[in-house]
């Protein structure tokens, strides 16, 4: 597919999601253990600012598959920034090859989060808002429950608060998962996609998006940029997911959330379980369930343009309500 550039709500807006803006910058944000964290920022050239943006993708994610929102919502004008997750992406491995997503425990990637929440807040305007999509959205979530950050607002993209797989409830998973890391190299990819590392299988599109032209955009930036490429992940990393679950369903964390949050997902999501995402958003007193359908895969945001815009959209009016525009300088 030859046509790189598409126009979004705005007529008149055109991006081109296979070059990096002129006006975004590229760089690199040192972790609280000196770890290099590669990270994008739009800085806002205006006298006003909307308020600023916090994004951070999924598993095997790469900022670059974004930069389709990233561009639109730095048009409205927010200063936004996004990072990728350690161990993944330009930020490194964890695991023992270039290609499996490896984690010892997820709390490490909030720790993370915090500390470059914190010196990202410190430097830029308010309000702050955080959004996040499938793990991204899992890790932002339990951040926020567990009051290690707080955002002015929450927008979660698919969150993945369960995966989609046996219907087997979570303990369960855990102990099956746990078992594999006993029986093998817990580092070892716990799925394989294909006998070439790294190498995308040819159905895997149809779980993502329904449109050919963005995600043959995901192909492009793994060619320009083989640093991005990433296959499964690890039976750790099932490990460890499977436990944050249990760990942000538990007890009363979500109840005591207290900010405006908004979920996006769909109902016939394959990747994570729309399910949990439903259960969540009744749990959190403030919380709002943007609800798609067949039309919608995991990945909203790169989903053909009547879907995306509305979801676009759903973002723009909630960020207009929570955090209004006239209130965006000298608010406490």
């Amino acid at each position: 597919m030859e046509r790189l550039a598409v126009p979004h709500e705005n007529p008149d807006l055109v991006i081109d999601r296979r070059a990096i803006p002129a006006d975004a910058i590229e760089s690199e944000w040192l972790a609280w253990d000196g770890w290099r964290i590669r990270r994008i920022d739009w800085p806002v050239g205006m006298v006003e600012t909307r308020g600023s943006i916090l994004f951070m993708p999924g598993r095997g994610d790469f900022y670059e598959k974004y930069l389709e929102s990233l561009e639109q919502w730095h048009r409205q004008g927010w200063r936004v920034t996004a990072a990728d997750w350690r161990g993944q992406a330009g930020s490194g491995r964890l695991g023992k090859d270039a290609v499996t997503g490896h984690i010892d425990d997820f709390s490490i990637w909030i720790d993370d989060l915090a500390a470059l929440w914190r010196e990202w807040c410190a430097g830029t305007d308010g309000p702050h808002i955080l959004i996040g999509h499938s793990m991204g959205g899992h890790l932002a979530l339990r951040a926020v429950a567990e009051r290690r950050l707080r955002p002015d607002a929450l927008v979660l993209s698919a969150p993945m608060l369960g995966m989609a797989g046996p219907p087997l409830p979570l303990p369960a998973l855990q102990f099956v998962a746990k078992l594999m890391t006993l029986l093998g190299d817990p580092a070892r990819q716990a799925w394989k996609w294909s006998e070439k590392p790294g190498e995308v299988p040819a159905a895997r599109a149809n779980l993502l998006t329904h449109d050919p032209e963005r995600y043959a955009d995901e192909l492009w930036w793994r060619d320009a940029r083989p640093e991005l490429v990433m296959g499964p992940g690890s039976w750790r990393w099932v490990e460890r997911a499977y436990a944050s679950c249990r760990k942000i369903f538990s007890d009363s964390l979500l109840e005591a959330i207290d900010i405006p949050v908004l979920a996006i997902a769909t109902t016939s999501d394959k990747l994570v379980r729309f399910s949990a995402i439903e259960q969540a958003c009744r749990r959190i007193p403030n919380a709002e369930l943007a609800r798609f359908g067949p039309d919608a895969h995991h990945e909203i945001l790169r989903e053909v343009d009547e879907q995306r815009d509305r979801a676009m959209v759903a973002i723009r009016e909630f960020l207009d309500r929570v955090a209004p525009p006239e209130q965006v300088r000298g608010d406490p």
